[in-house]
């Protein structure tokens, strides 16, 4: 039986193969999901803290449940995301240089989204809103690209349940708090070593649900003009799960071990407004930000020791901010036209930027529309193209992600990424 110098010696000769297995996927920039409403869609999510036809609202801004219709309304969004991403590069390994190209790491995926609301009274709203708030799905076509070492794939997956009450004060202020609970699952798989080709891999996967809270309010100093703030807390989760190692690292025989993480998702404030210029024209607006720095460095520990701390894991992210500019026009009473566009500033800079999601700072161009087929029963159509700005990526030494065994992995990144939304709304 070891004893406890023994197993704190594998814990830290261990940490290089499982952290660098951890670090570059257990949270990255582009990991929140912002498509959840094909309303706000079509105008790069401009003024989506305000209230308007569609209480998709709710999800930046609980307070916006006040201008729902009498009755019951029900909401269904689904969001078709079309990324694309390859990498482009060389991997050197003790001297020896390897071509990297990835083909496309960006999976497609579907997000849905579904929002109810309930007027009890001119001062009192109950609504639900069920949600994917955060997810990743990357894999490279070439699934034996030379820097496979860093990433072979990921996935990442949550759903959050988001009840809610709001009061409307008077006709000028409205407040609305709610509560999260959410469900976080991640499964991450990497080659021990690089170059890759047909080398065995490690696997983690970890799950858990932790709770949160939502608060809002909506302010309309003049006729016409609306300003919301809303705000999404972080959500402390504990991961359980396990890491699976296919031979012999770093002391630890190959085995699988039971892991524990301890999770914070960031906290996200949004500041939205409205403004209409005549009656079938407004000019909308957001500001986001969110807090991706509270990510610091989570400890991992191995269950089988003890709960010993494996590694604590060195994320560095900076915060991360979204301000978007839009516009809609009621062509008649049925239809109405609207677009927009915006720039998002990533968390992720190239002196921390991951082979798993080498994200980058972006530009949205989006464009959409609604039919009221009647006084009950409309539909939301949004369609957005993200344009990827300049990227590099450079894991060499100093970088969190660097292994000797895996050598330099140094490219760029070519990205953009395509957006169909559309969603259904009847009140009874």
């Amino acid at each position: 039986m070891m004893v406890w110098a023994s197993k704190k010696s594998v814990l830290f000769t261990s940490t290089a193969v499982i952290a660098s297995l951890i670090a570059g996927a257990a949270c990255a920039g582009g990991f929140a999901l912002r498509e959840q409403s094909a309303y706000y869609q079509g105008m790069s999510f401009a003024g989506n803290g305000t209230t308007g036809p569609s209480i998709s609202s709710v999800f930046w801004n609980p307070a916006t449940i006040t201008g729902a219709k009498d009755g019951l309304t029900i909401e269904a969004h689904n969001s078709f995301i079309l990324p694309k991403a390859d990498i482009k590069g060389t991997n050197t390994v003790l001297g020896t240089p390897f071509a990297v190209d990835t083909g496309d790491i960006a999976s497609d995926a579907w997000v849905g989204s579904t929002y109810v609301s309930y007027k009890l009274s001119d001062e009192w709203y109950l609504g639900l809103a069920v949600n994917a708030p955060f997810g990743l799905s990357t894999k490279p076509s070439n699934g034996n690209w030379a820097g496979a070492g860093y990433n072979r794939s990921s996935k990442v997956f949550s759903i959050n349940a988001n009840p809610m009450v709001g009061y409307k004060i008077n006709d000028m202020f409205s407040v609305a708090v709610g509560v999260q609970v959410q469900y976080f699952d991640v499964r991450l798989k990497n080659s021990i070593a690089a170059p890759a080709l047909a080398s065995a891999g490690t696997a983690l996967e970890g799950d858990g649900t932790g709770v949160g809270v939502t608060a809002g309010l909506t302010f309309r100093p003049f006729e016409g003009t609306e300003i919301g703030l809303g705000y999404r807390s972080g959500i402390s989760t504990e991961l359980g799960g396990t890491v699976a190692l296919p031979v012999p690292a770093g002391g630890l025989p190959a085995g699988t071990y039971a892991i524990t993480t301890k999770l914070i998702t960031p906290e996200t404030v949004t500041l939205s407004a409205k403004q209409r210029v005549m009656d079938n024209f407004r000019v909308l607006g957001t500001f986001e930000w969110t807090n991706w720095s509270r990510l610091k460095s989570p400890k991992v520990t191995l269950d089988s020791f003890g709960g010993a701390t494996l590694t604590s894991l060195p994320f560095n992210y900076k915060d991360g901010y979204f301000a978007s500019l839009g516009m809609e026009y009621d062509f008649n009473k049925q239809l109405t036209l609207r677009a927009g566009a915006a720039y998002e500033w990533s968390p992720i800079s190239t002196d921390i930027r991951s082979a798993r999601l080498p994200d980058n700072d972006r530009i949205w161009v989006s464009g959409g529309a609604s039919y009221a087929f009647n006084d009950s029963l409309s539909f939301d159509f949004g369609y957005t193209h993200i344009f990827g700005t300049d990227t590099d990526l450079r894991i060499v030494p100093g970088h969190q992600d660097y292994s000797v065994t895996k050598g330099s992995l140094v490219g760029t990144v070519d990205s953009s990424v395509d957006i169909l939304s559309a969603s259904l709304r009847y009140t009874f």
